[in-house]
């Protein structure tokens, strides 16, 4: 059975670890490799190495880590279709959507090569008689990235680029469901020539988290996953004296007006709601059928939903694969029956699927339900599969209601050919990202990734400025090099 170690200062290593985890392929069902799960010591040594390489690293000049960046790029790019293949065989999604996560997470890295800029300081000349004024920022030490299953190399790219361009040292704990990606990236760092320390990946489960947390050495943690788990780390984290970002779960809406291309949004909510089976925390789960919009629109979905094509990942025929484990697949499962238990219309059914071949794969197929409300546990809770609920409703307005109400604010959307509803529906909707015609809004790596209410914990976002500012702080320095001494005076200076 392979073994899938650690990355602790420049190479592979089992560190103190002896607990195991099973790593499945979902599409056959069968466990085809294990990962160490680190212990509190194998976290001391990881963030030992970080401290060590952060001594050079983080009085490093920019040029030199812009340089290492363009070259871990060009490796991103060549080494496309080998990542994309691992992440299928670990996460489930086809191959073409790993390659689309590989674009989105580089596109970060491109932001990175570019982090010169986004440090550049302000100078104010003779803010007072012989005295100037300027700013800088600088790196914070050794920061940590807590990082979820759905997308193993995007999300950790939306953290470690930009905290290295700015200086620091990383540590990094994937999801211990699909953690090649992240020993795959580590060995392309130290192809691009970063030292070795400066990117460390330590596998684990809640002990490493938990070591993560509470460790005295390390200065900020970044974290995408659940909301309750958001929380939690917040709490902990910042309880410890640590920045925190907490990027939390989702329950995205798409509002369809009755002036809409229905076959346009129907193709776009399809493609939102089934791509990588639905695991996503932009994923669109719900849509809101406004007026006479409402059939139609479901007719359309009912047959475009029951052409996605299952299987698996490493299939180019595949449109969507399996769920990443049983357990998730039992999840799915549930809410539909629970949908249906609850007065819901299940207009395709998802749960009987097979795969021929991969029987015993993580399959489950795509699911509508309508006539869903607000009050339906299918509504409520954050599914995390290729489960769509439609809920309808009368006006614009009605919608923006539900939408402001729903606990979560990640992501939303509104389908129209009218500018004054799309207008006053980004003005008032509560949700930190919106798509105009556009299903999944996420920002280019140049704007900040992050929602509203439960969907992120503090006031944190992720990449983009906000991710400049959350790896440094500022320094603002007062200098007077006086041609004369100059008496000092007792009262309050000001700027005379």
């Amino acid at each position: 059975m392979h073994t899938i170690e650690h990355w602790i200062n420049g190479t592979t290593t089992s560190a103190g670890s002896t607990r195991t985890a099973p790593v499945h392929d979902p599409a056959t069902g069968q466990r085809q490799a294990q990962v160490l799960l680190a212990e509190p010591s194998d976290v001391d040594s990881a963030v030992a190495a970080a401290g060590k390489a952060f001594e050079s690293w983080g009085d490093s000049s920019l040029s030199q880590r812009i340089k290492v960046l363009f070259a871990f790029r060009e490796l991103l790019v060549k080494h496309e279709d080998e990542l994309a293949r691992i992440i299928s065989s670990e996460h489930g999604k086809v191959v073409d959507d790993a390659r689309g996560e590989i674009v989105r997470g580089r596109e970060v890295v491109e932001y990175a090569c570019g982090i010169a800029d986004a440090l550049k300081g302000s100078f104010s000349d003779q803010v007072s008689r012989d005295v100037d004024v300027h700013d800088f920022r600088q790196p914070l030490g050794v920061v940590a990235g807590i990082t979820p299953f759905n997308f193993p190399i995007m999300v950790p790219l939306w953290m470690h680029p930009v905290a290295i361009a700015t200086g620091n040292t990383f540590v990094l704990k994937p999801s211990e469901r699909d953690p090649s990606a992240s020993n795959f990236v580590a060995r392309l760092y130290a192809e691009a020539g970063l030292p070795e320390g400066v990117f460390n990946v330590v596998h684990g489960d809640k002990v490493a988290v938990d070591a993560i947390l509470d460790h005295p050495d390390i200065a900020a943690v970044s974290f995408v996953g659940s909301t309750p788990i958001a929380k939690y780390v917040h709490e902990r984290a910042t309880a410890a004296g640590k920045r925190v970002q907490a990027l939390g779960g989702a329950k995205n809406h798409a509002v369809v007006l009755p002036d809409a291309d229905l076959e346009y949004a129907a193709n776009h909510l399809t493609a939102a709601a089934f791509g990588s089976a639905g695991q996503r925390c932009m994923a669109i789960s719900v849509g809101v059928a406004v007026g006479a919009a409402g059939d139609k629109l479901v007719e359309i979905l009912e047959r475009k939903a029951r052409a996605v094509r299952v299987g698996p990942g490493s299939d180019p025929a595949s449109d969507m694969g399996p769920v990443v484990t049983e357990a998730a697949r039992a999840r799915v499962v549930a809410a539909v029956a629970g949908g249906a238990e609850q007065g819901a219309s299940v207009v395709v059914d998802g749960r009987g699927l097979t795969v021929d071949g991969h029987e015993e794969g993580f399959f489950v197929g795509p699911s509508l339900l309508d006539h869903v409300t607000t009050d339906m546990r299918a509504y409520q809770e954050e599914i995390f599969g290729p489960v769509l609920a439609v809920v309808r409703a009368e006006t614009v307005d009605e919608a923006i209601a539900i939408i402001n109400a729903n606990p979560y604010g990640n992501g939303t959307a509104i389908f129209t050919a009218g500018g004054e509803a799309a207008r006053k529906f980004q003005r008032e909707v509560k949700v930190g990202m919106i798509g105009v015609n556009v299903p999944v809004p996420v920002p280019m790596s140049y704007y900040s990734f992050g929602g509203w209410k439960d969907s992120l914990i503090g006031d944190s976002p992720i990449h983009g400025p906000a991710g400049v500012r959350f790896y440094t702080r500022a320094k603002v320095v007062t200098t007077r090099w006086p041609h004369t001494s100059a008496s000092a005076e007792f009262t309050f200076p000001t700027s005379s």
